[in-house]
């Protein structure tokens, strides 16, 4: 018995919850492409531990259900941090959209509160754990981008210059990382700053991907420039 296998699996049955998972796609999750000879009676040995695990855990009704032609897990009453994560990253984005910006840095702190280290672990198998990986820190990076507008349109702006700083070092192609530190930087006397952050993202990006910034980073770039006293976080949307 692999323990990193137990965990592929059952990282896959939570991320597709509720959905058919056909045996062959399990399998290509914890052996890839080209699965040994006895792969399905391995399969059945993880999917009866994972049944196993799950009875063990008193406070937890979920179930594995074998269903043709592969395997469906049911939460039951059981809720996932994933989707109490959407959940108020949703509710975030509307609170933000709708002009209540201290409602919205509230709960866009709740939900990424609820991520603790890196994605799944750092655990990947197969194309299903891979893509969900992916998408999950994108998700991650809007609800911290819209987590910085909300603290930019509270006048926050002193308090955000830090955190910006180590969110372009951690993603420096993430242009509207760029665009909130040099608003940031701006509000807070620090127009040469400001400017200097604009020269390190158009010569990262170009260097990079041999493209332009963004229309909204060269006219907010243009704005500073002229001390434009309607620089806005708008500009960075």
């Amino acid at each position: 018995m692999s323990a990193r296998k137990m965990e592929i699996l059952l990282a896959t049955l939570l991320i597709r919850a509720g959905q058919l998972m056909s045996a062959d796609q399990l399998l290509t999750e914890l052996w890839g492409e080209d699965p040994p000879r006895r792969a399905d009676a391995g399969l059945y040995v993880y999917i009866s531990q994972l049944r196993k695990f799950l009875g063990s855990i008193t406070e937890s009704n979920s179930t594995i259900v074998t269903k043709s032609p592969g395997y469906v897990l049911h939460l039951g009453s059981d809720e996932l941090d994933l989707h109490a994560f959407q959940n108020s990253a949703r509710l975030g984005r509307e609170q933000l959209k709708s002009g209540t910006a201290g409602e919205a840095a509230k709960t866009l702190e709740s939900a990424l509160a609820l991520i603790r280290g890196s994605v799944l672990g750092g655990l990947q198998g197969g194309p299903v754990t891979t893509s969900f990986a992916t998408w999950f820190e994108e998700a991650r990076l809007e609800c911290l981008e819209m987590q910085m507008e909300a603290h930019l349109a509270l006048d926050r702006h002193r308090e955000v210059v830090s955190p910006l700083y180590s969110l372009i070092a951690e993603h420096p192609l993430r242009e509207a990382f760029y665009q909130f530190l040099m608003i940031a930087l701006y509000r807070s006397g620090r127009q040469a700053d400001a400017i200097r952050v604009y020269k390190r993202a158009r010569d990262i990006i170009v260097d990079e991907l041999g493209l332009e910034p963004c229309r909204s980073l060269r006219d907010l770039h243009q704005a500073i420039l002229v001390a434009d006293g309607d620089v806005d976080v708008r500009i960075a949307v």
